[in-house]
């Protein structure tokens, strides 16, 4: 088994096919689609393959050490994070392909008048682990 990370971005990635902002959402179409996500991880909790996830809320900080006996600095928040990464899930499963095929069915959430997002997601292997691709 190989664990991988899907990112769900705000922006950054291409346009996904229904690109209306969740901010412009009915309180309907973000229940569906929470709850699209909430059934997505409940299924692969039964099959094994969920490992977490997790919504991010928009704020956020960057934090840095400053060096022995100095409070740590912080500056913030970055558009590059808040506006960037919207939540994230990782998965564990027995391939490549595999990976895939889950991020494509989590890129079908609804958005919109509750027609699918088709949102790019970003798939990323857990670093120190080689996808297996089989043909």
């Amino acid at each position: 088994m190989a664990k991988y990370l899907l990112l769900k971005h705000y922006r950054g990635a291409p346009a996904p096919v229904n690109d209306v902002p969740m901010d412009q959402w009915t309180p309907e179409e973000i229940s569906d689609h929470m709850q699209y996500m909430n059934d997505f991880a409940a299924r692969l909790e039964k099959t094994g393959e969920f490992v977490d996830g997790q919504a991010l809320a928009p704020e956020g900080t960057f934090v840095r050490y400053d060096g022995e006996g100095r409070p740590p600095v912080t500056d913030g928040p970055f558009a590059e994070t808040k506006d960037l990464i919207a939540g994230w899930m990782v998965i564990d499963v027995d391939s490549y392909e595999r990976a895939v095929e889950l991020a494509g069915e989590l890129s079908a959430a609804p958005g919109a008048g509750g027609k699918p997002i088709h949102e790019w997601l970003e798939l990323r292997p857990f670093y120190g682990v080689t996808p297996t691709i089989t043909e």
